[in-house]
């Protein structure tokens, strides 16, 4: 016979039931349901937990700034975990302590897990109709930075993806950008810093760049500078945690302490023990070889400017930039959609790569051939980075032609579907058949795998 489910398990079932089902109402209908809303106030008020919660106009830095003890129970909500639900501690003064008495029960802390997740879910996935302001788009960068960071990742991170719950974050964002009257935030100061830069924001200050002037450019510029700013450090730090060429055995290592190879000196000199002083006597010092092959090379990148591929431009110009101070590494940089525009003088600083940009048009790949082929000096010294989903307007073959004589000739050809956080590429089927019959397949598109095909090409 089974046995019945206690009551309280009943009861913590219904106040989770009446969360979510408030939640999905005001998901799909910004107009409040009376009996949903008491009922949840009920709830929270229950649970200790503030009715602000549920209040989708106050933003969630408002909520921890009142009651910090819930930014740790926020941190990692929704990232999966074998460990039980969060906890329901709350620290002196942070929290109200109503209802407090019967929390711990496992079904109740599962309630306060809904309400946690309802305030997360509704500041940011019901974001409504209309014109959109800066403090609105400012608002809600900050409450997808908590969401993310629910999700266990750092904030901005998820919404750098193209695919998935970060392609989704993604296209409110920019649905929110677009609904924004941009050039007149942009052109008052005050308004302007309250913006955060983010890929959607970028992608519509290089779209209508040519429509701003005086305060409104300067705003611009600054925004696009400091997200540059932010996407480079984080790819020169991946550059320089990877992996760099071969030691290079035929040069003597460097008589520095940092060199040391202790274990091989101690192994060396383990004749030289004595009993009697019960110590080793060194008479000869080992030291690690650091010195790595080093060939000078030529680094092609090509990169498709095309609507499509927005964070490509973007990634790939701040990479090249990265990799041009490299030493004994000489980048060039061509952009292209149905016209190709050499950018090599300006690979040092993307900023200004970015700006000479015209994103949007058509794909025209033989023309950015035409451009790319005469930098090939010493093609086994040379590699060639495409980056495209090489979607052609009917010159598929004679572009396929021009790369597959580029690498007969003996330069490493690197096919990049597109290069964003998330790995997630599109490219035309006819060329992925035809690279992986060559040979030299579309890589993955992650930025990470990307940055280590040059590495080791290039060092």
């Amino acid at each position: 016979m089974t046995e019945p489910i206690p009551t309280h398990d009943l009861a913590d079932a219904n106040r989770r039931q009446v969360l979510y089902w408030r939640l999905l109402a005001r998901l799909f209908d910004p107009d409040e349901q009376p009996t949903l809303e008491s009922a949840s106030v009920a709830v929270v008020d229950d649970l200790g937990l503030p009715a602000a919660l549920l209040d989708p106009a106050v933003a969630v830095d408002t909520v921890v700034q009142r009651f910090p003890a819930l930014a740790d129970e926020l941190r990692g909500l929704l990232a999966p975990t074998d460990e039980n639900p969060p906890g329901v501690a709350t620290s002196p003064g942070s929290a109200p302590e109503a209802g407090a008495a019967d929390a711990h029960r496992p079904g109740a802390a599962e309630v306060r897990r809904a309400a946690l997740v309802s305030k997360l879910l509704l500041n940011v996935f019901a974001t409504g109709a209309g014109p959109v302001s800066a403090g609105q788009l400012a608002r809600w960068q900050s409450d997808a930075g908590w969401f993310e960071q629910a999700c266990g990742a750092a904030p901005g991170e998820l919404r750098r993806q193209s695919a998935g719950l970060g392609g989704t974050l993604a296209g409110l964002e920019g649905d929110l950008v677009r609904r924004m009257h941009l050039r007149e935030v942009l052109a008052d100061p005050a308004l302007a810093a309250r913006l955060t830069p983010s890929m959607s924001l970028i992608e519509q200050l290089l779209r209508d760049k040519a429509n701003l002037s005086g305060v409104a450019l300067a705003n611009a510029k600054a925004l696009i500078r400091r997200f540059v700013d932010e996407v480079a450090q984080v790819l020169r730090t991946q550059v320089e945690q990877t992996s760099v060429g071969t030691i290079d055995r035929s040069v003597p290592p460097k008589r520095v302490f940092r060199n040391l190879d202790l274990d091989r000196t101690i192994w060396q000199n383990l004749t030289n023990w004595s009993p009697d002083d019960e110590r080793l006597y060194v008479d000869r010092l080992y030291y690690r070889q650091t010195a790595r092959k080093t060939t000078p090379s030529r680094l092609i990148v090509v990169v498709d400017q095309s609507g499509s591929m927005v964070d490509s431009m973007v990634n790939c110009t701040i990479l090249a930039s990265i990799f041009a101070g490299l030493p004994k590494v000489d980048v060039h940089l061509i952009a292209y959609d149905t016209r190709a525009l050499d950018l090599t003088p300006w690979v040092h600083d993307p900023f200004e790569v970015l700006l000479r940009t015209n994103l949007g048009g058509g794909n025209d790949g033989p023309v950015a051939m035409a451009l790319a082929r005469p930098k090939i000096v010493e093609p086994r010294n040379t590699v060639m980075v495409w980056i495209s989903d090489f979607y052609e307007f009917d010159r598929s073959q004679p572009l396929f032609d021009g790369i597959e004589a580029v690498h007969r000739s003996g330069v490493r050809f690197i096919p990049v579907g597109s290069v964003n956080s998330s790995g997630q590429q599109s490219v035309n089927p006819w060329f992925r058949q035809r690279f992986k019959d060559l040979g030299t397949p579309v890589i993955s598109g992650h930025i990470r795998k990307l940055v280590f095909e040059l590495k080791s090409f290039l060092t």
